[in-house]
C-alpha cells in the first residue's frame, strides 16, 4: 500500500514530516510530493506525481487552495481514499472524489497511525 503525502515538508516541525516519518516508521510505502526538494529519512520529496504510481491512500497537508492543483492527478490515480488531515478540509475535492469513487476523511493521519486506525 503506497500512500501519497502530498504537501511535505523538510520541516521537521511540520505534521507533514512527522506523518511521512510515521508512515515509514510503520512500514507503509510513502512517495512524498511537496514544493521544496530534498529528503525526509530516506523518502524524497518530488514536485509532482503520476496517475501511474499505485496509490492506495493520500494524506493531504495543503491548503484548499494549493490542492486544486491536484485535482485532476487524484482523480486519475484512482486512491481508495484521500485523509484532509485538520486545516487541509476541502468540501470541492471531497464532492470531486466521491464522484468518483474515491473515500473521503476528515481525519489527523498520525492519529490514525498511532491507534491502529490506518
Amino acid at each position: 500500500m503506497k500512500t501519497l503525502v502530498l504537501g511535505a515538508s523538510l520541516n521537521s516541525s511540520r505534521y507533514s514530516n512527522k506523518a511521512v516519518k510515521l508512515l515509514r516508521a510503520y512500514k507503509h510505502e510513502v512517495l512524498a510530493v511537496g514544493r521544496d526538494e530534498g529528503t525526509i529519512d530516506d523518502v524524497k520529496i518530488a514536485h509532482a506525481f503520476s496517475a501511474d504510481d499505485k496509490i492506495d491512500t493520500v494524506t493531504v497537508y495543503l491548503s484548499q487552495e494549493h490542492q486544486k492543483l491536484f485535482y485532476e492527478k487524484i482523480v486519475a490515480a484512482k486512491p481508495r481514499r484521500i485523509i484532509f488531515n485538520p486545516g487541509a478540509e476541502n468540501g470541492e475535492l471531497e464532492k470531486l472524489a466521491n464522484e468518483n469513487g474515491i473515500s473521503t476523511e476528515d481525519a489527523c493521519t498520525l492519529v490514525l497511525l498511532n491507534t491502529g486506525q490506518y
